[in-house]
């Protein structure tokens, strides 16, 4: 009986020490993909642009070559500003770096001065080298992004003319570009806000994925600093826009392209924007403060982020840019490898399943190996299917900017690390 007993202990102390050994083996885990990420922030991401991007002549280039050379000449985004003052906005936030500061507001200043439309509301789409607008399209991702940089200024600095301009551009939302009957938002009009030809799809695509998660985000981030009543109704219905009409809860994908009645457009499945958006719509929820939407999210989420990871994986640990029909888009660019990360993280958050952790570090492993550049720094934009770097695609233009990877490093310090949540 003593024997038996003995036994029985030893079993269960045995039984214990492993458990102890994979916790810390967890916890090591988790410390060294915090530091990592920090470090590739800190002293990679964030001072090649200090370094490579800031124009002498006002704001910032719109055009980086590969190896970090500005052509001066070239226009200027609203998208790239609007992310720059977000990435730099968020760390000083988060680090207190004055050098980041000083891009914030350098950020903040250039934008308001000329993006913003002094005469018709809403921002211009392309500016020159010079400031002077080139594309007056109203494109409403592009208001997002601006509502975007400039609420998380405020947030950062406590600068109330950000937050003045945050919400004149929400209400140019809700004035010009809300669908009021069917819901949702248009994605394009001319600068008085006439239809415009900029439609996605042929033409077709009134609707899109692609704006409709970036105005999510983007009144999100507003809500965490303004508490409007009807801002909280606006984020509430996009959250249900998101994960009903544009969401297919038979395959776990979103939607990319659809008409005006919320019909889909094509059969396309984008990896990248899947598991971004799983999170975000987590986010929203989360900032929102409705327990039970957040419990409905969540499932959606971790649906969504499993299903990326099982279609657009690869062994490796990286993750593929789309499926249309019967072709895949195999490139691996750098926006879905850092969503991938973020989209993980917030799944293993959710369920306490480390196969999710697990894939967040693999993919973590792949940027380290082949997404983040040697040489001239930053990270690569795009790498083949075989793990070559594209090395001759730019660093920064219209779409290529500092703030999907530069938020990776800023999430995980701050939901790993700092262990305060998001809000």
């Amino acid at each position: 009986m003593r024997m038996a007993m003995k036994g029985i202990r030893l079993f269960v102390l045995a039984i214990a020490l492993i458990f102890a050994a994979q916790a810390y083996s967890q916890e090591k885990e988790i410390e060294t993909l915090c530091e990592e990420t920090i470090q590739d922030l800190k002293g990679n991401i964030l001072p090649f642009w200090m370094n490579k991007d800031v124009d002498p002549n006002g704001g910032f280039y719109g055009f980086l070559t590969f190896d970090g050379r500005p052509r001066s000449n070239a226009p200027k985004g609203g998208v790239l500003n609007a992310r720059i003052l977000w990435s730099f906005s968020s760390g000083y936030r988060l680090f207190g770096n004055k050098e980041y500061l000083e891009l914030a507001n350098r950020a903040q200043r250039y934008f308001i001065d000329y993006f913003i439309d002094k005469k018709y509301g809403g921002t211009y789409w392309i500016v020159g080298a010079d400031g002077a607008p080139l594309d007056s399209t109203k494109q409403t991702y592009g208001i997002a992004y601006g509502i975007y940089g400039l609420s998380e200024h405020f947030r950062a600095t406590g600068n109330n003319e950000s937050l003045q301009k945050a919400k004149e551009l929400y209400i140019a939302m809700e004035t010009h570009v809300r669908d009021s009957i069917k819901e949702g938002y248009i994605d394009a009009f001319t600068r008085s806000w006439g239809r415009s030809s900029h439609i996605a799809y042929k033409g077709r695509a009134t609707k899109t994925m692609n704006t409709h998660i970036h105005v999510l985000e983007a009144y999100t981030s507003l809500y965490r600093v303004w508490k409007d009543a009807g801002l909280r109704q606006r984020l509430e219905t996009l959250i249900h826009l998101v994960s009903e009409k544009l969401y297919n809860p038979v395959t776990h994908h979103l939607i990319l392209y659809c008409d005006s009645d919320w019909n889909s457009l094509d059969d396309i499945d984008s990896y990248g924007h899947d598991i971004e958006t799983s999170w975000l719509l987590s986010e929203a929820a989360e900032v929102l403060g409705d327990e039970a939407l957040k419990v409905k999210i969540d499932k959606i989420a971790v649906d969504m982020a499993e299903t990326a990871l099982k279609e657009g994986g690869t062994p490796e640990g990286g993750m593929i840019y789309e499926r249309k029909g019967t072709h895949y888009q195999r490139e691996l660019s750098w926006w879905c490898q850092a969503e991938t990360v973020l989209g993980c993280i917030n799944a293993w958050q959710i369920t306490g399943d480390e196969k999710f952790l697990n894939s967040a570090i693999k993919t973590w492993t792949f940027i380290k190996t082949k997404m983040i550049d040697p040489v001239y720094g930053e990270w690569y934009s795009t790498v083949s299917d075989t793990g070559k770097a594209m090395k001759k695609e730019p660093k920064a233009n219209m779409w290529r900017c500092p703030y999907h990877n530069s938020r990776m490093g800023y999430e995980i310090y701050t939901r790993l690390k700092r262990g305060e949540g998001q809000n």
